[in-house]
């Protein structure tokens, strides 16, 4: 237990006295946040700066409120995250209360960070002018751009900041290749969790590729009716990230093929389970918010393909969690 606790405490680094290229991203990960705040602030106090006249969001006002508040205090954690790991004091942070927030911010960022520009890239390539635009207004277009265009900026600083951090802090987690990994890091429960997460992927797998096909099978009838190519692309990345967080996370937990190096297979399972889990918990619980109109309600084969994601990437993080904690205390 000795052992594991020094492992944990970083030695004295760059992250006590920040470097220029670590101000500087430390900078840009607080400026990225501040559209979006200023945003959900303006909306939180009734002003409608970049939503139509007649969008949707305005006929839930209350609603709207509430889970403008809670995206506010979400953006600002990503301010705390950037200072705390810029920070002398943030080198004294419990491992597992700076694991959890990352590991829910890298996973919600990674997706809109693939598939924002995949859309922009695809919708100039074909010429998409949204024929299959909504039938209802929702938000000006320029508020996408804002928005998503801070949420890459984002996930680029504090992705970058997190990674510094990480490498003084718990690099040795990462080092070597597979084959040189200890047989306890993985034991047969972490192994046989690993395998129920990949069998419960076989759901939104299955559903994804339905969708992607060009089913409507399983989708209500106001999205069947307005798929577009941003539609394809989005359900397109969430695959990827599914079969990602199955194969990278089974990498880890067999150690093979013997020869990978362990860093970019820890990091491609640590983001894509993080996807998985956190988008997966988020639709569920969007498809627990009230809808009176038919045509918009998510069927039961959305809500189990939602649910199935939620489970496969909590199932998946469980076992690389498993494998952190045990190379820790083998330092």
């Amino acid at each position: 237990m000795t052992s594991t606790a020094h492992s944990l405490t970083p030695a004295p680094s760059a992250a006590h006295r920040p470097t220029v290229l670590r101000r500087v991203l430390r900078v840009l990960a607080i400026v990225a946040c501040l559209p979006y705040i200023s945003l959900k602030v303006v909306w939180v106090a009734g002003g409608e700066i970049g939503i139509p006249a007649g969008s949707v969001l305005l006929e839930h006002r209350t609603m709207l409120a509430v889970a403008n508040s809670l995206s506010v205090l979400a953006d600002a954690a990503v301010i705390v995250l950037a200072l705390l790991l810029t920070q002398a004091w943030g080198l004294r942070v419990r491992a597992w209360l700076l694991a959890f927030p990352m590991w829910a911010a890298t996973g919600l960022l990674a997706p809109i960070m693939a598939g924002y520009p995949a859309q922009l890239a695809v919708a100039l390539l074909t010429g998409d002018e949204r024929a299959a635009a909504p039938s209802e207004p929702f938000l000006d277009d320029w508020v996408f751009a804002v928005v998503y265009g801070g949420f890459i900026l984002q996930g680029l600083s504090l992705g970058t900041l997190f990674v510094l951090y990480a490498r003084d802090r718990w690099g040795h987690v990462w080092h070597g290749r597979l084959g040189e990994l200890a047989a306890r890091t993985s034991g047969r429960g972490v192994r046989a969790t690993a395998l129920a997460g990949a069998v419960v992927a076989l759901v939104p797998a299955t559903v994804q590729l339905i969708w992607l096909s060009g089913s409507t099978t399983g989708l209500s009838a106001r999205l069947a009716a307005e798929r577009d190519s941003d539609f394809y692309v989005l359900g397109g990345v969430h695959l990827v990230f599914l079969a990602a967080a199955v194969v990278f996370t089974l990498f880890l937990v067999l150690r093979r093929p013997a020869r990978l190096r362990v860093r970019p297979v820890l990091s491609l399972a640590w983001v894509s389970t993080g996807t998985m889990g956190c988008w997966g918990a988020y639709m569920s619980l969007v498809c627990l918010l009230p809808e009176p109109d038919p045509s918009k309600q998510v069927t039961a084969l959305a809500q189990l393909s939602y649910a199935g994601q939620m489970i496969t990437g909590f199932l998946l993080a469980a076992c690389v969690a498993v494998y952190l904690r045990r190379r820790s205390a083998e330092a």
